[in-house]
């Protein structure tokens, strides 16, 4: 049994809300275990294109063709004559030899057509959206290439001695070039490239992208 000493203790303990292993009433400071870390997660790859309007266009046109010359087939089959259209091609093929200039450009376009298809099918797309760091499983993030630069120029500004910059971000670099109007071109440059390269670090990248810093006096006028 306990006495009463320890009652009251028990009683003081609950009314200010202390936890046991607490102490003064403040939660441990631990870390969660649910915030991933920064190089958690699945590889980032590119965002695909979803290819809306060349699909359309394909779908349309094969649509188009196959109901056409189903229709066509259907009405030879109940006895009527095959259109103009068909009796034409027919002909053209009959007559025409495979090293013919129209037979070879007709081969031609559908061959371009074909690899276009072909490489809107195999390629993500989307190259203006750079694809950012995966901190959570299940969570992308993409960066516009137009949002990147405006950041990086505007860091770039900061910079002392420095006129004007234009900022160019691709899958794989970045480009500065730069008017300085005082200041060594070489103080700079080197300012200029630990800005910028602070700067991508903290934009969140998926892939590093390299760094090229180009540095000029303005014209004379």
């Amino acid at each position: 049994m306990s006495g009463p000493g320890s009652a009251e203790e028990a009683g003081a303990g609950a009314g200010t809300g202390e936890r046991p292993g607490v102490a003064g009433g403040l939660p441990s400071q631990q870390p969660d275990a649910a915030e991933p870390g920064p190089d958690s997660g699945a590889p980032a790859g590119r965002f695909w294109s979803a290819r809306r309007v060349p699909a359309g266009l394909v779908a349309l046109v094969l649509l188009g063709a196959a109901g056409l010359l189903l229709y066509d087939v259907a009405a030879v089959r109940a006895g009527r004559t095959a259109m103009a259209w068909r009796r034409w091609l027919a002909h053209e093929l009959a007559v025409r030899h495979l090293d013919d200039p129209w037979v070879l450009g007709a081969a031609a376009t559908a061959t371009a057509l074909g690899i276009w298809l072909l490489v809107l099918a195999v390629t993500p797309g989307l190259r203006a959206v750079l694809p950012m760091r995966r901190t959570a499983p299940g969570v992308r993030a993409g960066l516009d290439r137009s949002a990147a630069v405006l950041v990086l120029r505007d860091r770039a500004m900061e910079v002392s001695g420095v006129q004007s910059v234009r900022m160019t971000v691709g899958r794989r670099r970045a480009r500065a070039r730069a008017v300085a109007h005082f200041r060594a071109l070489d103080v700079v440059r080197g300012d200029l490239g630990t800005v910028l390269g602070d700067g991508l670090q903290e934009l969140g990248l998926a892939r590093r992208l390299r760094l090229t810093v180009d540095v000029r006096r303005p014209k004379r006028r």
